[in-house]
């Protein structure tokens, strides 16, 4: 009796090519393109007012559609290696995994900043420019993608010192699970994204508490603690949008247990519906809901360059 097949063993194993599976890949295909499209149109729309390129919230908004652009990116070169059953060097796959682990927790770090911006332009606005410079925001995405990185560069780094030259010179499937030597190394990432996780969440709701008591205490400008409100509650929803993603290996684990015709229907799903579509519409939503960058964003949508603006 053949014993089972280990989950790096499932993702490397071929599955024949039918018309229901080049659906399946021109549907992930098309909509990871499309959405990237707008993500790219949405920062060149930041760049074109000089309020969008000096204030704090659309710095990190158009760090937000960076982060996601290149989060959706490299998901969609993994997909198209993973569907081809194509072989890289584990060196490359490395950078490639680096960068989709990174931007993959850059997300809800990035909306824990964008929160605690919201939170001082609301309980200290005589100190919000103060606090919140451009040159502040600026040194906060750094910290971002250091922390970002951390968990994934930590295991790069083990891979070059514990395995042999041969290892990572190898081709093979490019997954992340491929880059593991140590049995724990999966168990720290769980315990490092479970942290990060429950750390936005906390600055969240901490954030949407002081802002609440701020708006019911305030007898003036409660329309701009009303729409702070709204936005650290955007977040929360984006947080969860996350957290979606966050489940994606801990699904892909558990799919790892049944028949490899049914892993590879289940895995199609769990990829579009956990890791894609979440992170496309994450920054569509909050960009659509911003009264001063709609209308510009949409006139460059649809291309109506002849029309011109208020600022």
């Amino acid at each position: 009796m053949s014993r089972p097949l280990t989950l790096v063993e499932m993702q490397a194993t071929f599955l024949a090519f039918s018309e229901e599976r080049i659906f399946r890949m021109f549907l992930v295909i098309s909509t990871q393109v499309l959405f990237i499209y707008i993500n790219v149109l949405m920062l060149f729309t930041l760049r074109t007012k000089a309020i969008f390129r000096d204030t704090a919230r659309y710095i990190l908004f158009a760090h937000m559609l960076l982060n996601d652009t290149i989060h959706l990116m490299m998901g969609l070169l993994l997909y198209v290696l993973g569907a081809f059953y194509a072989v890289i060097m584990r060196a490359v796959c490395a950078f490639i995994v680096l960068m989709s682990a990174s931007t993959f927790i850059n997300a809800p770090l990035n909306l824990a900043v964008m929160s605690l911006e919201r939170y001082t332009a609301i309980c200290f606005p005589l100190r919000h420019g103060e606090l919140a410079t451009p040159e502040r925001t600026r040194v906060a995405v750094v910290l971002v993608w250091v922390l970002g990185s951390f968990n994934v560069l930590t295991d790069i780094f083990l891979l070059f010192i514990l395995a042999e030259p041969s290892f990572y010179l190898s081709p093979s499937v490019c997954t992340f699970e491929q880059l593991l030597v140590m049995p724990w190394q999966q168990v720290k990432g769980m315990a490092i994204n479970t942290v990060f996780f429950t750390a936005v969440g906390v600055i969240l709701l901490y954030t949407y508490v002081a802002i609440l008591r701020q708006a019911r205490a305030a007898f003036t400008d409660r329309s701009s603690a009303q729409k702070a409100l709204r936005t650290i509650l955007l977040h929360a929803i984006q947080l969860g949008l996350s957290l979606m993603s966050f489940l994606y290996v801990q699904l892909e684990i558990l799919m790892s247990n049944l028949p490899l015709p049914v892993y590879g229907q289940l895995r199609f799903l769990n990829f579009l519906m956990v890791l894609v579509l979440p992170r496309c519409l994450s920054s569509l939503i909050y960009g659509l809901r911003d009264e001063t960058f709609r209308p510009l964003f949409k006139q460059y949508f649809l291309c109506c360059r002849g029309n011109k603006l208020s600022p």
